[in-house]
C-alpha cells in the first residue's frame, strides 16, 4: 500500500483547487509524490523480474466529477474512472475503454470495478465462480459478476 497521508484527507479535494494555497497546492504535492511511487516501485519489480508474479493496482472507490464544483473542487463520480495495471505478465502499455469528450460517462468498451476484481483473481489463480456455502449451506460465488480484463491477458 502507497499512502501519501495518513489520514487520507490529502485526496479528498471537493474544494479550492483553483486557489493558490488551497487544494490546488495539495494536488501539485501529492500527485508527484504518487506518479514517483508508482514509478518506483514498478520499476523496481521489473529489475528484479517480479513484474510478472507481481500485479500493481493503482485504484481510487469512485471517479470525480469532470466539472468544477461551485466551491471550486471536485465531487464523487461513479459514472467514469481510472484504474492504473501494471505487472501480473499482463500485456502493459495500453489504453483500456474511453469516456465521452467531457468526461462524463463511458463511451466505447465499458469496464466495471467487478472486471478489475476478475482480472485481478485471474492473476492469482482463483476462479471467481467457485462457490463456498454460507453458514446457511447456500452456494456463493467468489464473484458474482464481471469477467477478465481480454485485452491484457
Amino acid at each position: 500500500t502507497i499512502n501519501t497521508d495518513p489520514h487520507s484527507f490529502t485526496w479528498d479535494m471537493h474544494s479550492s483547487l483553483t486557489k493558490t494555497g488551497g487544494n490546488s497546492a495539495a494536488m501539485q504535492e501529492v500527485a508527484p509524490m504518487l506518479d514517483g511511487m508508482v514509478a518506483t516501485l514498478v520499476e523496481d519489480l521489473s529489475d528484479r523480474g517480479l513484474d510478472r508474479q507481481v500485479l500493481v493496482l493503482v485504484w481510487g472507490e469512485f471517479g470525480r466529477t469532470p466539472r468544477v464544483n461551485v466551491t471550486g473542487g471536485r465531487d464523487h463520480w461513479g459514472a467514469a474512472m481510472s484504474v492504473l495495471m501494471a505487472g501480473g505478465g499482463f500485456e502493459m502499455g495500453q489504453v483500456i475503454g474511453s469516456t465521452n469528450a467531457n468526461g462524463e460517462v463511458p463511451k466505447d468498451r465499458p469496464l466495471w470495478p467487478q472486471d478489475v476484481i476478475a482480472t485481478m483473481y485471474h492473476h492469482l489463480g482463483i476462479d471467481p465462480a467457485h462457490p463456498f456455502l454460507n453458514n446457511a449451506g447456500r452456494p456463493i460465488p467468489v464473484l458474482s459478476t464481471g469477467e477478465v480484463i481480454r485485452e491484457l491477458v
